[in-house]
């Protein structure tokens, strides 16, 4: 135990090796760490205080805001606010961009979170987590906060990271110099490093998707799912289908294992013309973290960092995981997208 490095050791050496590093970051990472300790004791708790259950409130999402999931959200702005070292929050859901007030310190860095995903499992005792994404101001601090400052493109991000809330308490993060993963310590109340410079196999064996929306999936995306139920494919024979439905989890588990999460495009579902998941507070995060354990995240053709925001809550398609079985998706959608060209 004496050998163990807790995460605030860890970010404090890598801020020695960060020319001109001030601080700040640490500031806002151990504010990150004690929110996730709050809400973690929090869903823990769940089914014995009355936090579980909606609130009977509608989010910007147009989604029913489950208790715990508001808990947490205001666990994180009132944390995050008062570090010191922030700018700027956005919230899954919130409608609108969080400036820290003028009656508290503020600093250069803009948070954008997820506060619980998966919330639509809390009832039914499944892992949940939260996830996180960190910028850096562009804009002159003495002038107003720009939009341009929250709407950067997920290559620009200065760190990335996910609590899972399971069995274990477990932080998942990177600086941009590989994955680093933290179990929670109850009985000392530390994060302490668990899972250090994590590599997600080049090659997978489990697929990750809704197959219950299939019949709204265009024709190349119906062809990637039929790929990984071949016996025709990389493995000679079809991946194990594995969906919990909590993004959090469903990433990690791949993430250590090897394989591939889609979320792709509903077609004919209203709500989900681009796909259900949000480009800054989900697939940003996982794909800064995804691509430095080796892998890739794409929304069918383009790498998922390199796309420009138009708007907080924009939404895109998303796969991501082993870099051999993302290939194949993108092969997929290239030869498809060839094939239109050419008609």
């Amino acid at each position: 135990m004496s050998q163990q490095v807790t995460v605030t050791e860890h970010i404090l050496l890598h801020q020695k090796m960060v020319p001109g590093a001030t601080g700040q970051f640490t500031r806002l990472f151990n504010e990150l760490v004690l929110s996730a300790k709050i809400i973690g004791r929090a869903v823990n708790k769940a089914g014995l205080v009355d936090i579980l259950g909606f609130t009977g409130d509608i989010n910007v999402q147009g989604e029913e805001v489950k208790k715990l999931d508001e808990y947490a959200n205001r666990i994180l702005i009132h944390r995050l606010a008062r570090s010191g070292v922030l700018c700027a929050m956005a919230s899954e859901e919130n409608a609108d961009i969080i400036e820290v007030p003028e009656s508290l310190p503020r600093g250069e860095y803009i948070i954008v979170f997820d506060p619980l995903d998966g919330s639509s499992n809390i009832d039914v005792n499944v892992n949940i987590g939260t996830i996180f994404s960190i910028f850096k101001r562009k804009s002159d601090p003495a002038a107003a906060l720009m939009s341009s400052d929250v709407l950067q493109k997920g290559s620009e991000q200065v760190a990335a990271g996910y609590v899972l809330y399971g069995s274990s308490t477990m932080l998942v993060f990177t600086c941009g110099d590989g994955v680093h993963g933290f179990t929670l310590d109850p009985s000392v109340g530390e994060f302490l490093l668990s899972h250090p410079n994590i590599r997600i196999p080049e090659q997978g064996k489990i697929y990750s998707v809704n197959e219950g929306y299939e019949r709204y999936w265009d024709r190349h995306t119906k062809q990637v799912l039929a790929y990984f139920k071949s016996p025709q494919n990389a493995l000679r024979k079809p991946y194990s289908g594995r969906y919990i439905g909590s993004l959090v989890a469903d990433f990690h588990r791949n993430l250590l294992y090897g394989g591939i999460f889609m979320y792709p495009a509903d077609l004919r579902d209203p709500k989900k013309p681009t796909g259900k998941l949000r480009l800054l507070c989900e697939c940003n995060p996982m794909s800064f973290i995804v691509e430095q354990a080796g892998g890739l995240a794409i929304d069918g053709l383009n790498r998922v960092l390199d796309i420009e925001p138009d708007h907080l809550h924009q939404r895109i398609p998303f796969f991501c995981g082993s870099r051999n079985d993302v290939r194949v998706v993108q092969e997929i959608y290239e030869s498809e997208s060839r094939r239109k060209k050419n008609r």
